[in-house]
Formats: C-alpha cells, sequence, structure tokens
C-alpha cells in the first residue's frame, strides 16, 4: 500500500514520484511517461528506449537504480509506467558547488569514466537502443534530423535550418559513415542527472539516471561529450579518464553534425517548457553551425 507520494520537480519530460510504501524502509521512484499524443516523433517511447537499454548498461549497473517493474499495457493508467530503486544521493547541480573550486576536476574525471565505460560497449545496429536500427551511421544521424524537423513543423516552428543540416550531411555521408562501429551512447548524461554523495570530503558519484535517450553510434555525437567540450574549464578533466578527443577535420565536421541536431532537439525542448526567447535564441546558434558546414 502506497501511504505518500510526492511529486518530484526534477523531471523535464516525464512526470517523477517518490513513493512511500507501507512496511518497506525505502522509498521507489515512480515515472510516467507522456501520454503518446504528447510525446514528439524524435522521443516517442523512450521509456521503453530505456528499458531495452538495461542490458547494455550493465557496466555502470551499481550506479543505477532498479528497474522494479514496468508497464506498457495502459491498463492503469494511459500512460507507459516504470518503477525503479531510490537511489541516495544529492543532486550535483545542488551539491558541487559546496566545494573549493580546486576539487571540480575529481567529479568531471569520473564522469570521464563513467563515459568511457558506457562508449566502450559496442551495439548491433545504429540509432536508438530500442530501434528501429539502421545499418550505416549516416542514415541514423539524417533520420533523427528529419524527425527533429517534422517536430518544428508540427510545433508550429521553422524547421528550415534543421533541414539544411540534414542535406548537407546527406551530401557528404560519407565523412559520416568513417563511423563503422556502433557504440553505445548516454543520450544524456551530465551533471543534472547525476547524484552525489553529500557526506564524502571531495566530490563524488554515487548514482546516474534517466538513460531514456540512449543511442547506438558515434561516442562524439553523445550530449556528455558535447557538455565536456562547451567550456574551458574544471570540465577538460573529463579528458583525464575519458582519453583525448578526436580533433581531425572529419570528426571536426561531424561535430558540427551533431552540434545542429542537439540544438534542434534543444529548440524542442524550450518550445515544450514555453521558453520563447530560448527558442529565438536557437536560430542564431544554429546559423552559426551552417556557416561552418557550407
Amino acid at each position: 500500500m502506497v501511504t505518500s507520494a510526492v511529486e518530484l520537480g526534477v523531471g523535464m519530460y516525464n512526470n517523477v514520484y517518490r513513493l512511500t510504501l507501507a512496511g518497506q524502509p525505502q522509498p521507489v521512484i515512480l515515472r510516467a511517461a507522456p501520454p503518446e499524443s504528447r510525446q514528439f516523433r524524435s522521443e516517442h517511447q523512450l521509456m521503453r528506449n530505456e528499458y531495452a537499454s538495461q542490458p547494455w548498461l550493465a557496466v555502470i549497473a551499481p550506479l543505477m537504480p532498479q528497474v522494479l517493474a514496468a508497464d506498457w499495457s495502459h491498463e492503469v493508467i494511459a500512460r507507459d509506467w516504470m518503477i525503479q530503486t531510490h537511489l541516495e544521493g544529492v543532486p550535483a547541480p545542488e551539491h558541487l558547488g559546496t566545494y573549493p573550486r580546486t576539487a571540480w576536476p575529481t567529479f568531471f574525471r569520473q564522469m570521464g569514466a563513467v563515459t568511457r565505460s558506457v562508449h566502450d560497449v559496442r551495439g548491433p545496429h545504429f540509432g536508438p537502443v530500442g530501434g528501429p536500427g539502421h545499418g550505416t551511421w549516416s542514415e541514423a544521424v539524417i533520420t533523427s534530423l528529419e524527425e527533429i524537423a517534422a517536430d518544428l513543423d508540427g510545433a508550429g516552428l521553422d524547421a528550415a535550418d534543421v533541414r539544411k543540416v540534414a542535406a548537407v550531411a546527406a551530401h557528404d555521408r560519407a565523412l559520416l559513415d568513417e563511423v563503422t562501429e556502433p557504440r553505445l551512447l548516454t543520450g544524456d548524461l551530465w551533471t543534472v542527472n547525476a547524484l552525489m554523495d553529500p557526506a564524502a570530503p571531495e566530490p563524488m558519484i554515487t548514482g546516474v539516471l534517466d538513460f531514456d535517450r540512449t543511442w547506438f553510434g558515434d561516442p562524439a555525437a553523445d550530449w556528455t561529450i558535447r557538455m565536456a567540450t562547451a567550456k574551458e574549464d574544471e570540465r577538460t578533466a573529463f579528458w583525464d579518464s575519458y582519453g583525448a578527443p578526436d580533433r581531425s577535420p572529419a570528426a571536426m565536421w561531424r561535430a558540427r553534425v551533431y552540434e545542429a541536431r542537439h540544438l534542434g532537439a534543444i529548440r524542442l525542448e524550450r518550445h515544450r517548457l514555453a521558453k520563447a526567447d530560448a527558442v529565438r535564441d536557437s536560430y542564431g546558434a544554429m546559423a552559426e553551425v551552417l556557416a561552418g558546414l557550407t
């Protein structure tokens, strides 16, 4: 029997609740996906994708919540839902700042090690872990860009710049197809999805969350890599444990395509969150990326 249910305000996509159960010493976490009518094409059935990812994420299982139950039948509620174990820890955005900045590199080295272990996992296809799968990396990237463009159309937003990126990617697909081995991508891992030990004398990651956007593809396309390269600050320690990034001309061209894909997804998220100014800002950022591609 559920004795209390508290909605946690940390879910930017799913609704997340902490449930206390009668006779159980530890709470559990209930996550409910948005109704399918509210899901973008590019974000379709993300919870099912996360569920399919669990066996592939075994390399970091000690840091992840365990899935206790999952239901796609829509018989209880008209939404996909999942119950997971509750992880102890404090969200990194709340706790990292309690340490002196000289200690922050320790956190980012741990992030690099976690990401490296995930990226070392080889997959059977390109694209979302739960499918649909693609035979080449270019097919997966171009399909993703086209889906984002279709979602922007459906939201009443201009998608011309995303379609231009898709056209450039299609024209130069040989550069994308230099990536021949699908690797597991975290999809969304960064500080907001990490938990820390509140009592540790130095920053310590105790948990990582929300792997609903996992992919198989080029590790350089991962959100984690995007964030690790975003600034020249303490996060550069990420590369100490992850390994040096590829700076070849082909890799830098691919990175611009990946940045365009991230910006398109960010535009959709900002629209969903009703951040009109941020949506407008995304067009300027995309124009800069396009200028480097064409």
